[in-house]
């Protein structure tokens, strides 16, 4: 069997070392995060993508370790197992590479290589399989076929059929052949796609895929997803197509030996009959099956990019926030949060359907705004959001004081509202409530309020429903948590489900923190958790350096420092004649000396380092500056936009193909990636991200489809 830290080692170009500490660490039970921020010394400094594509790969090599015993004791059991195979087996690197060699010896539906064998004609097979060599002598094939006619034999010819199965099937099944021919599919092969049916021109989303070709190598991911999709929704018909004679050529050269013309046609049948009924047929399936898995590991990435984005999202601040759901008949919902997030209010207002009702709306409004010292307003940008904003704006000119007012994505927000967690939290509230709130909040916070939703919910994906399911979720999840460790958790404001995401913290956990808090108040210290049930001293130091403590006993609980680490800190603090309310001025002071007497075994240069560098920062943020975009008060609808006007959006989505900007029509507009920058883009993300402000000019409105072209090159 193989080595798999060494070969892990080789692979990703680690030192061997490195990878065992990272191993021993995930056994013993250590998260990612935790790993990549607090055991630098034992990884060599590996950060959060190493340890994940290590992690992953390992998982692969687990698996493949595993498939190649399973298949090692049924091949054994059937005493087919040599030594020459076993080696082979024990050697692969790649799941398809075991599963070719496999192949020959899988229990399978019966074939017609089995009836033929049942039939007696192995020993024909065989014969004629001695003949193909250069120096054969000319033998009349249907002479000895004769030989073996019975009742359910009844031809020589039917005898000689049953022979070329038998042949066939050998060949269809030689492993080092299926990955000769593989190679040749996906170098040549081409995706090409054709309408079913009569389908007029325009008449259907995929109009781009009515004669559409790319080689299999090359097609873009979101090409290859809408094929697939088109393909399962019955409009296109999507198949592969390379050269069948380049191919069979390939074939023939390798297997007739033979120069005798009667074993040659006869060969040459075996092999058609063994590509095109056995080998075509299984290999275009798994170049498809392949080309989707990758086509999905590109969507799943450019979905974690975009979930990180949203996620890290720079907040407003936990200020007073009133969230406005708008509304046209049904009206407009109005919910005030206090500066933790908490609920005080709700009210419904009319400003759409009467002066009368417009001004009683902005009476209630007015009164909350100054009730309630509100410094935000957040405005859903769903319908009638544009309207709510410019009533919202009439109001807060006769104020002296005006809050920011800012238009949020309420993407998944529906969702949430009627979610077991939105009921959890207030179950007397109707969803159109805990929709205000959820509103409010994501400006607020938006990881604290994004990480209760279904990612997928949100709107920032490519294909989503598409891609594996169980791989997304996977690796979404990763992500959140990622996000989640990176920016720390206050223990006294955060919800079970943005606990949930810290490491270390399972879901019983977390209930039992909001429980213990419930009925204790706020924690006042980090090793206050270890009175929380369940919670042991493994869990605390998986999870105690990314949770905050504002205003606690010690200052350092609201810092990334990690409780183990203090003693370090109280020392060079006590050193430097610092008092603990100082250690933001460690850094300064023990710049230029010598950090050698704070290290230990455990404890080196690299972890000292991120301690000063936190020491600096103690309690900040680091997420960006909050920025909002201004949307044009003339500019509400599609049809107010004109060629060549320029604006302000926020990026909604990014796609491989380019970036969707919400301009405040209600309708997202497309930078493609070529409108993007003024020189070649080969990768949206280098030139933005989601939540990002930016100025587009309008280039094309299509107002049938409700397409907006937009662009952000300098003209």
């Amino acid at each position: 069997m193989i080595d798999i830290p060494q070969l892990l080692a080789q692979s990703l170009s680690l030192q061997p070392v490195q990878v065992q500490n990272a191993l021993e660490l995930f056994a013993e039970g250590a998260t990612v995060p935790f790993v990549a921020r607090y055991r630098k010394e034992r990884t060599g400094g590996l950060d959060e993508i190493q340890l994940r594509e290590l992690e992953e790969r390992h998982a692969y090599l687990i698996e493949l370790e595993a498939r190649k015993a399973t298949i090692l004791a049924e091949i054994n059991q059937q005493g087919k197992l040599t030594a020459a195979l076993r080696e082979a087996i024990e050697g692969c690197l790649q799941k398809t590479e075991l599963e070719d060699l496999y192949l020959p010896y899988k229990p399978k539906r019966r074939t017609r290589a089995m009836i033929a064998r049942e039939r007696g004609l192995e020993p024909l097979a065989v014969w004629v399989r001695s003949l193909n060599h250069p120096q054969a002598p000319a033998q009349n094939l249907t002479l000895e076929a004769a030989r073996y006619v019975t009742a359910e034999v009844p031809t020589p010819d039917a005898a000689l059929k049953g022979a070329s199965d038998i042949l066939a099937e050998a060949i269809a099944e030689q492993a080092d052949l299926r990955a000769i021919l593989r190679r040749e599919l996906l170098n040549t092969g081409v995706f090409v796609s054709r309408m079913k049916g009569d389908r007029p021109e325009g008449s259907t989303k995929y109009e781009m895929y009515r004669a559409f070709q790319a080689k299999v190598t090359q097609i873009a991911s979101h090409n290859l997803l809408a094929l697939y999709r088109g393909e399962a929704e019955g409009i296109l018909q999507v198949d592969i197509e390379f050269e069948s004679d380049r191919l069979l050529s390939k074939i023939a050269q390798r297997e007739i030996k033979t120069r005798t013309p009667e074993i040659c046609r006869f060969y040459e049948g075996v092999i058609q009959d063994a590509f095109h009924r056995l080998i075509k047929p299984s290999l275009l399936n798994e170049i498809r099956t392949e080309q989707k898995r990758l086509a999905d590991l590109a969507s799943i990435e450019t979905f974690e990019i975009n979930l990180r984005h949203l996620l890290l999202s720079s907040p407003a601040g936990m200020k007073p926030t009133l969230g406005i759901d708008p509304g046209f008949r049904t009206g407009c919902k109005v919910a005030a949060l206090d500066p933790t997030g908490k609920f005080l209010e709700y009210q419904a207002v009319f400003p759409h359907q009467s002066a009368a009702q417009r001004e009683a709306a902005a009476r209630t409004l007015r009164r909350m705004i100054e009730q309630h010292r509100i410094e935000l307003i957040a405005i859903g940008n769903g319908t009638a959001s544009r309207e709510t904003d410019a009533f919202v704006a009439e109001v807060l000119k006769a104020l002296d004081s005006k809050p920011i007012k800012v238009i949020v994505s309420e993407a998944g927000a529906s969702v949430y509202s009627a979610s077991p967690v939105a009921i959890a939290e207030f179950p007397d509230l109707d969803v159109t409530v805990r929709g205000a709130i959820s509103i409010a909040r994501r400006l607020q916070d938006p990881l604290a309020e994004l990480v209760k939703i279904d990612p997928k919910a949100i709107g920032v994906g490519q294909y989503q429903h598409d891609v594996d399911q169980k791989l997304l979720k996977q690796k979404l999840e990763a992500t959140v948590e990622s996000c989640v460790n990176y920016v720390g958790v206050d223990l006294n404001t955060a919800s079970k489900e943005l606990l949930t995401f810290v490491s270390g913290i399972t879901g019983a956990i977390a209930n039992n923190i909001v429980a213990y808090r419930n009925a204790n108040g706020a924690f006042t210290q980090r090793r206050e958790l270890l009175k929380v049930a369940k919670l042991g001293p493994k869990a605390f130091e998986q999870s105690a350096g990314f949770l905050r403590i504002r205003n606690g006993k010690n200052p350092l609980d609201n810092t990334a420092v990690h409780p183990e680490s203090y003693a370090i800190v109280e020392q060079m603090a006590k050193d430097l004649g610092i008092t603990r309310t100082e250690i933001q001025r460690i850094p300064e002071q023990i710049k230029g000396k010598s950090l050698k007497p704070y290290t230990t075994d455990t404890l080196g240069e690299p972890t000292l380092r991120d301690i000063l560098a936190e020491l600096e920062k103690p309690g900040r943020d680091p997420r960006e500056e909050f920025k909002y975009a201004t949307f044009q008060e003339n500019i509400t609808e599609l049809k107010d936009l004109k060629v060549g006007m320029s604006l302000e959006g926020v990026v909604t989505n990014v796609a491989n193909f380019g970036a969707f900007v919400d301009i405040g029509v209600h309708q997202d507009g497309l930078v493609h990636i070529s409108q993007m920058a003024d020189r070649f883009v080969q990768d949206p993300n280098q030139i933005v991200k989601v939540g990002q402000v930016v100025k587009v000019t309008v280039l094309e409105v299509n107002s049938a489809l409700k397409r907006i072209s937009l662009s952000m090159r300098q003209r």
